[in-house]
């Protein structure tokens, strides 16, 4: 979660939905959401919190995680089993890639259909940690040795929209084109806009990997934090994003990841995150 190139607001058609009425409040099953397991110190979670947590979110259709450490993979389908979720699981980065998958499935076993999606690596590349043929490579290497455990679901690798922009070959090699996209850090974007600004990128993403499905794996609003030109972050802008959001991608829920299922006060802030990273949690929203 990371800031991107703000200079992409040109609208194409894709396979994206155009503006349409979001679905009527209540729908038990909306989007997806993300969800890391840590406490404020950092420390590992415990079953009892996760399964906590998760009730919480059951009203999502799935939730994404981004790692295997503190048991997660396991902790967290448990609990979302309990509420008929399914859990987009992932991996943070490439080392000991068949290791690290073998925890993926073995938390999955017997029934693998829980997972939604496994992503090979989250924002490698624009964290410069590695190149795309390497993330190319892995996610190669890792669909092959899923499916020779007996997943045969999406696999995918998922970066900031800009670097997907630059190296379209990670729609290629993904099953969907997977992208996080976060108005708030184009200086041009107001909350209001954020499901509009976020649609087009989706639309332009399907575009250049020939009509390709697209998901936004990580799209929100902070409530707290620096000004960042137009974007401005508080609660009732917060809201008003959200709500954007659900409404400009009503009838594509599974397509979009809302970032994020509570304020993840372990992390620290860096030059590019306007002192808003502890705080995109939308809560009860």
């Amino acid at each position: 979660m990371l800031p991107t190139d703000a200079h992409v607001n040109k609208k194409v058609n894709g396979n994206l939905p155009q503006d349409r009425k979001a679905e009527p409040k209540g729908n038990p099953r909306r989007f997806g959401i993300s969800y890391s397991p840590y406490n404020s110190d950092n420390t590992c979670k415990d079953q009892a919190q996760v399964n906590k947590d998760v009730d919480r979110l059951s009203h999502y259709s799935f939730i994404r995680i981004y790692g295997i450490d503190c048991d997660q993979t396991r902790k967290v389908i448990v609990a979302a089993r309990r509420h008929q979720m399914k859990v987009f699981a992932g991996l943070y980065e490439l080392q000991n890639l068949h290791a690290s998958l073998d925890v993926i499935i073995d938390a999955a076993k017997p029934d693998l259909s829980t997972l939604h999606t496994v992503s090979i690596g989250n924002e490698l590349l624009n964290r410069r940690q590695n190149s795309a043929a390497e993330v190319t490579n892995a996610v190669a290497d890792a669909r092959v040795y899923l499916r020779s455990r007996g997943y045969s679901g999406p696999v995918v690798t998922v970066d900031t929209f800009s670097k997907v922009f630059e190296h379209p070959e990670l729609c290629g090699a993904s099953d969907y084109c997977a992208a996080n996209c976060h108005a708030f850090f184009d200086a041009n974007q107001t909350p209001a806009n954020a499901g509009s600004y976020v649609r087009d990128i989706a639309h332009r993403l399907s575009a250049i990997s020939g009509g390709k499905r697209t998901m936004i794996t990580e799209s929100g609003w902070p409530h707290a934090g620096q000004n960042n030109g137009k974007a401005i972050p508080n609660p009732d802008n917060q809201r008003k994003a959200i709500d954007s959001l659900r409404q400009t991608f009503g009838k594509d829920q599974e397509n979009l990841v809302l970032f994020s299922a509570f304020d993840d006060l372990w992390k620290e802030d860096n030059e590019w995150t306007f002192g808003a990273e502890k705080f995109w949690g939308i809560g009860n929203l």
